[in-house]
């Protein structure tokens, strides 16, 4: 039996998209095994988002072929899509797959290994709207307790900084019916848990008749009554976020109270030129909206700092904004340049000292703010998705506003719901200590 080992980079769409090619790998007969064993085949997902995960999928490449010189290497995805002679170009690169053909892994690696003249190939063509997504059926539960549904793919906002839609194509809508396929199949597999993501979420059904993202989950929630499970949306844009879609996170139990929500910049200067097309003010009082309406909510928000234009005083904009909002969760980016973007051809204001003090100074108070969230938290009653064991009678998981939280129990937990009470953080206050109430 042939081994094939994996490594993803990148975002949820990329992890995704690997377990899916697992599947297909698992029902052709092949056996999974840790990318540090010694494989048959190499499989690495890349990421293009940054210089930083550029340089992360060459290494990983270097070092498959390391662990076995004999060994098919394959190098796919975004980096695949957008630059794959730089990777054909690494000794011992087999096969550069891009997006478009990455869930035809399978059959691409089978047509190779029958090829008598071994040289590397590069399938790396445009992906185009008529690229529809297929569901995922998947034969048995993966590593994972929660899983991940991917709805849409590609993007065409086109963000004066940012290489995704180069690298993913245009926006391509799953059908709702095969959504609920493939949604359904998970919760028979056992999952409590299923995440809704995308390229590009919030623009779920754009290239459809008839749907939207409030109508597939509309529709989802319908048809899964009978399931006793959460429902949580991923990253969702400002303007994409109505007021009918907060009404049903409100009054839906089965939805987690979890909104991310992309900031980006808090100066309206900064959103301008990355081409972002709503205001400081919206995004304030869309956030504030939020929080008044659903009480204890945990609203996660990306922002980037170092923009090529960004000056001081758009920085403090920014860090006066977030701190006066009610967020829970902050992912920080510091500003890479890539090739081919808008940004890439203006002159940067920021040297690489200033961008590290302003992620840093964001970042602090990221913590500041999560910790902030989770205390108001002590002493409430939350159900738990549990996630692992930590030790022998420890377990953490996820309550729906994405809290971690601990807790002890003799009995095994993992990937079921547990009652607890919220009583104590520890010294830095970003994991909670419960007790187990049923």
């Amino acid at each position: 039996m042939s081994k094939v080992a994996f490594r993803t980079l990148g975002c949820k769409v990329n992890q995704i998209d690997t377990e899916q090619i697992k599947e297909e790998f698992i029902i052709n007969g092949y056996l999974i095994v840790d990318f540090d064993e010694v494989a048959d085949i190499y499989i690495i997902n890349t990421c293009t988002v940054t210089h930083v995960s550029d340089r992360k999928s060459r290494a990983l490449i270097r070092r498959a072929v390391r662990n076995n010189p004999n060994a098919i290497v394959a190098a796919i995805g975004c980096t695949a899509q957008v630059n794959p002679q730089k990777l054909a170009d690494i000794e011992g690169v087999n096969l550069v797959i891009g997006n478009k053909e990455k869930e035809n892994v399978v059959q691409i690696i089978e047509k190779y290994k029958n090829n008598e003249q071994k040289r590397n190939l590069i399938y790396a063509e445009p992906i185009t709207k008529n690229v529809k997504l297929k569901p995922i059926i998947f034969s048995k539960a993966h590593e994972r307790t929660r899983a991940f549904v991917k709805i849409q793919d590609g993007c065409q906002s086109f963000c004066s900084y940012c290489i995704v839609p180069f690298a993913r194509g245009p926006v391509r809508s799953k059908l709702p019916q095969d959504v609920l396929i493939e949604l359904k199949q998970l919760l028979i597999l056992g999952y409590k848990e299923i995440v809704l993501t995308g390229i590009h979420t919030g623009f779920y059904g754009t290239d459809l008749d008839d749907i939207d993202l409030l109508g597939l989950l509309k529709t989802i929630l319908q048809e899964t009554k009978q399931y006793n499970f959460r429902l949580r949306l991923s990253s969702v844009e400002p303007l994409e976020v109505t007021d009918d879609l907060i009404d049903l996170m409100k009054n839906e139990k089965k939805l987690c109270h979890h909104f991310h929500i992309p900031l980006q910049s808090g100066s309206d200067k900064i959103l301008k030129d990355m081409n972002r097309r709503y205001s400081r003010k919206h995004y304030e009082e869309l956030v504030l909206k939020i929080a008044r309406e659903i009480p204890g909510i945990a609203i996660a928000a990306d922002v980037m700092v170092g923009f090529p234009t960004e000056e001081d005083t758009d920085f403090q904009d920014t860090f006066e904004l977030i701190n006066n909002l009610p967020l829970s969760h902050l992912h920080v980016f510091k500003y890479s340049k890539r090739p081919g973007t808008k940004a890439a051809t203006m002159d940067s204001l920021v040297d690489g000292k200033e961008k590290n003090r302003r992620s840093n100074k964001l970042r602090d108070l990221a913590e500041e703010k999560n910790r902030d969230f989770i205390l108001n938290h002590i002493g409430l009653e939350m159900d738990l998705l549990v996630e692992r064991q930590i030790s022998d009678y420890k377990y953490r998981g996820l309550t729906s506003n994405y809290i971690e939280v601990e807790f002890s129990s003799k009995i095994n937990w993992i990937g079921e719901f547990a009652k607890v009470i919220l009583e104590e953080t520890d010294v830095k206050g970003s994991l909670v200590r419960g007790t187990l109430i049923n």
